[in-house]
């Protein structure tokens, strides 16, 4: 007998304290999680103090002070995971808590493994090893050195580098340009005293979501009212749109040098579409179509058949509505990849868009639509967003949704798009292959 998973959605289950909880009720994994996210607004004085905090809390907690203590903990709860960081999502600065556990229905023990799990995370976010009033100073100083490490080390991934370089540099002038951990002078800058201000401050005032995968009872419902009661909470503040709608007057190029031997290549988009939008669909199959997969424009175009790219790609930044197409070049290659690449959008524009095309980028898209509810992170991600951006699908009716999509849509969609920024990593050398 073939088993059938119940299907995933989203439940709000209430809201206390400026806290909205909800549930994703699955039986597909033995582990439940906890996720609990605050959220901000990009914002160039508190980037750095949000990216740093989490770090700090992590460190220890009332009854839990030391990382040793907290591990000790999680090998008695069947060898649960925690995990806390920060991410970037359009202009929000999002300070994610992660707890994951063993379900109690495949637990003979007499104690609620989810209970513990949620208690834990409200001591490590509200209850922080203190030391005379204040955050370890010594906790403090070592997270910084983490922090700045993370931040000189973006460049050793030369990929994600130049598509998060190229977004910075088309939005310097909104907050999406901002890097999600701030920079090192900024680091250096956060005393201890600044640091716990600034996290009380912001854990008591931003909006906050709490998601939990996996079945809960009357009982666990019960239980986190009571937890959320006891905590002390101010009116949330406002939340800003990311959507920045500009329409483009003149490309802009930007070149950064730098010990490589294969250049990169990133060309930023204005797509004028945004997620709660009709186009949103036909927008994810056309940027499918152009750079999705190996059966995509670009892929076919710029690497196979022109031999220009040791990669290709587009992909979208949805909650900005922008589009980069990244790719891999020989640094003498920069003109005609980008002539190529071009053509490729005036291909689609044109309605130029063969069955196999269309048919082999629907099947991709669905593939990793319905790929996501392997994982309980993904499918807590992809909730979220929908969350943010006021939308309402779930994976289904997302599939659903691009089902619809017809040639007509792609090219409508299509001629939307407008190219804002290109940027070039190239060699230190560049100037004496010239």
């Amino acid at each position: 007998m073939i088993r059938t998973h119940v299907e995933e959605k989203l439940c709000r289950l209430f809201e206390k304290n400026g806290i909205a909880v909800y549930n994703i009720n699955s039986d597909r994994f033995k582990t439940n999680t906890i996720n609990i996210f605050f959220q901000d607004n990009l914002n160039k004085d508190s980037v750095a103090l949000n990216a740093l905090f989490p770090s700090v809390l992590r460190r220890g907690c009332k009854g839990l002070p030391t990382i040793k203590e907290i591990n000790l903990y999680l090998e008695k709860l069947y060898g649960a995971v925690f995990d806390c960081g920060i991410v970037k999502k359009g202009e929000r600065q999002i300070i994610h808590f992660y707890f994951e556990y063993i379900s109690d229905k495949y637990t003979n023990d007499s104690q609620r493994n989810f209970e513990k799990a949620f208690e834990f995370l409200m001591n490590i976010i509200f209850r922080p090893e203190l030391k005379d009033g204040t955050f370890n100073e010594q906790y403090v100083e070592q997270e910084k050195n983490n922090l700045k490490m993370i931040i000189e080390g973006r460049t050793n991934d030369k990929v994600q580098y130049s598509m998060e370089r190229c977004y910075e540099l088309m939005c310097m002038d909104e907050p999406f340009g901002l890097y999600e951990y701030g920079t090192v002078e900024q680091i250096d800058e956060i005393t201890n005293d600044r640091l716990y201000e600034h996290y009380k401050k912001k854990i008591e005032s931003l909006p906050a979501e709490i998601f939990i995968t996996g079945e809960i009872d009357d009982k666990d419902i019960a239980f986190i009212k009571e937890k959320l009661s006891k905590v002390e909470r101010s009116t949330p503040q406002k939340l800003n749109s990311s959507i920045i709608l500009k329409c483009v007057k003149d490309v802009r190029e930007y070149e950064d040098k730098m010990d490589v031997n294969q250049a990169k290549l990133c060309m930023g988009f204005r797509t004028h579409v945004q997620p709660a939008d009709n186009d949103y669909y036909a927008l994810m199959v056309f940027s499918g179509l152009l750079g999705g997969g190996m059966h995509s424009k670009l892929f076919q175009n710029v690497r196979e058949k022109a031999g220009l790219a040791y990669y290709v790609f587009a992909g979208l930044e949805k909650f900005k509505g922008l589009m980069v197409i990244a790719s891999g070049i020989d640094i003498n290659n920069k003109n005609t990849a980008q002539e190529i690449i071009m053509k490729q959008l005036d291909e689609i524009r044109l309605g130029n868009i063969t069955e196999y095309e269309f048919e082999a980028t629907l099947k991709s898209l669905k593939t990793g639509i319905m790929s996501l509810k392997d994982s309980q992170l993904y499918v807590v991600d992809f909730y979220l967003s929908q969350l943010i951006n006021g939308t309402h699908d779930t994976m289904e009716t997302l599939v659903e949704k691009i089902n619809r999509v017809t040639v007509d849509d792609i090219i409508k969609v299509a001629n939307k798009v407008q190219l804002d920024t290109v940027y070039f990593l190239t060699s230190k050398s560049h100037e004496r292959i010239k």
